[in-house]
């Protein structure tokens, strides 16, 4: 539960965040930011800012514009990027891009990058950046197409096509990392600044 009467407002409409905070006993506020995170994106890729400045700037935007119009409460952005020797992936927008995405991430190790920024009276407070290392299997062409059948309707909404909560972590021989930062928060980071803040009671 929160301990200060400070409204935590969540800049984000991503469900499983969300659910992360209000099973840690957080009373948080969901107020999704509108920006274009792809046009942000690819001109951030354009100047060749680092995959760690892009999810950085990305979550600070979220947090930023949200702030603006609730200067009283506390604002978290987050965002999340998935690197690959350089590369950075976004969502998939079709099954044959999904087929890609999984192809190329195929027997790799390639990294979750976690961003959340927290905002009050429109400047930045905090912020903080989760890394995680995962190493997909080598698995067969047959278990990718059933694979992608099944769970089309969920992964299309997630960057590397997979969910570790659901049947995506049969795709993994090795994660080394948090697992809220494969989720998306860095929720223990969050919630330790929280703490000591006296936000949130500890």
């Amino acid at each position: 539960m929160n301990t200060t009467n400070r409204r935590i407002i969540l800049a984000s409409a991503s469900e499983i965040r969300a659910k992360m905070l209000s099973n840690a006993g957080l009373s948080v506020e969901i107020m999704p930011a509108s920006i274009d995170e792809e046009a942000i994106r690819l001109g951030l890729q354009a100047e060749n800012a680092s995959p760690r400045d892009q999810v950085d700037i990305l979550a600070e935007a979220k947090a930023r514009k949200i702030s603006d119009r609730n200067a009283d409460a506390l604002v978290i952005g987050s965002d999340q990027i998935l690197e690959l020797d350089g590369k950075v992936f976004a969502k998939p927008t079709s099954l044959d891009e999904a087929r890609d995405q999984l192809l190329a991430l195929k027997g790799q190790t390639h990294k979750l990058l976690s961003a959340v920024v927290v905002y009050e009276n429109g400047q930045p407070l905090w912020r903080h950046i989760g890394q995680v290392r995962l190493t997909m299997n080598d698995f067969s062409p047959d278990y990718m197409e059933s694979y992608l059948t099944r769970n089309w309707s969920s992964i299309r909404h997630a960057v590397g096509c997979y969910k570790l909560e659901e049947e995506g972590v049969r795709l993994f021989s090795r994660i080394e990392g948090d697992y809220f930062t494969v989720l998306g928060l860095p929720l223990i980071e969050l919630l330790t600044w929280l703490g000591i803040r006296g936000d949130i009671a500890t």
